[in-house]
C-alpha cells in the first residue's frame, strides 16, 4: 500500500496556522491531521470547528479531524459543515455513553458525506473495534496516550497494528486505511509501515524539522 503522511497541526504555531498548512501541502503532505481536544476526554484544549473552517480554503489536502472529546455526536455537524473530509472518534469516549453510541456516531458522520473512523488508545485492545471495521473508512491506533505532542512511540502498539491489518484482510478489506498517531519518527516509520500501517501521523517529526519536505520524504522512504 502507498504510505501517506498526515502532519499534525497540534505541533504548529497557532499564530501562523494558515501559512503552516500551505507549507505542509507544498512539502508533500498527503493529509492534514487536526487534533481536537476538549479538556475533558483529554487534559488540554486545542481548537474547534472554526479552525477547520478557516484552513479549509487554504489547502486542497484532505482534513483528517481526530476528535478527542466527550459526546462526539454533539460536534459532528459542526466539523462536517466546516469542511472535514474524515472524522475519527474514540471507542473509549463512545463506550462510556452506550454500547451503540459508536455505531450511531459512525453512521452520523457518514450521513454528512464525510469519511469515518474509530480510534483506540494504547491500553484498549484493538479487538474491541473489530465489529466496526466494516463501517469505517479508517482505523486509528494511538501509539501514545493522547493529549500532548512529543511523546515516545509505545512499541507494544506494533502488535495491534499487525492484528488490525490481519483482521482487515480476513474480512475482505485489505486496503482499509490504518493510521498510527503518536511518536512517529524517521527512525521507527519503516517498522510501523511494515507492521501494516499506511497512514502515519507525524507532528514534531515534520513540523520540528528545518526541512519539512525532506522529513516527509524520509518518513515514506
Amino acid at each position: 500500500m502507498i504510505t501517506k503522511i498526515a502532519p499534525s497541526i497540534l505541533s504548529a504555531d497557532f499564530s501562523a496556522m494558515g501559512e503552516t498548512v500551505k507549507k505542509l501541502e507544498s512539502a508533500g503532505a498527503d493529509l492534514i491531521h487536526c487534533d481536537v481536544m476538549d479538556g475533558s476526554f483529554v487534559g488540554p484544549i486545542t481548537f474547534g470547528a472554526q479552525m477547520i473552517k478557516n484552513i479549509r480554503s487554504l489547502t486542497k489536502l484532505p482534513l483528517d479531524v481526530h476528535l478527542m472529546i466527550e459526546h462526539p455526536q454533539t460536534q459532528i455537524k459542526f466539523f462536517a459543515e466546516a469542511g472535514a473530509d474524515m472524522i475519527t472518534v474514540h471507542y473509549g469516549a463512545c463506550a462510556k455513553i452506550s454500547p451503540t453510541y459508536l455505531k450511531e456516531t459512525l453512521a452520523l458522520i457518514r450521513s454528512y458525506g464525510v469519511k469515518c473512523g474509530a480510534v483506540v488508545n494504547p491500553d484498549v485492545p484493538v479487538e474491541n473495534i473489530f465489529p466496526y471495521f466494516q463501517e469505517c473508512d479508517m482505523i486509528l491506533l494511538m501509539s501514545v496516550f493522547p493529549g500532548y505532542g512529543g511523546q515516545k512511540f509505545i512499541p507494544e502498539v506494533l502488535d495491534k497494528i499487525k492484528k488490525a491489518r490481519a483482521y482487515a484482510i480476513k474480512i475482505g478489506r485489505p486496503d482499509l486505511d490504518i493510521e498510527v498517531d503518536g511518536g512517529v519518527t524517521t527512525d521507527n516509520a519503516k517498522t510501523i509501515r511494515e507492521a501494516g500501517a499506511n497512514i502515519l501521523v507525524a507532528g514534531s517529526a515534520v513540523l520540528g524539522s528545518p526541512d519539512m519536505k525532506a522529513a516527509i520524504a524520509s518518513l515514506k522512504a
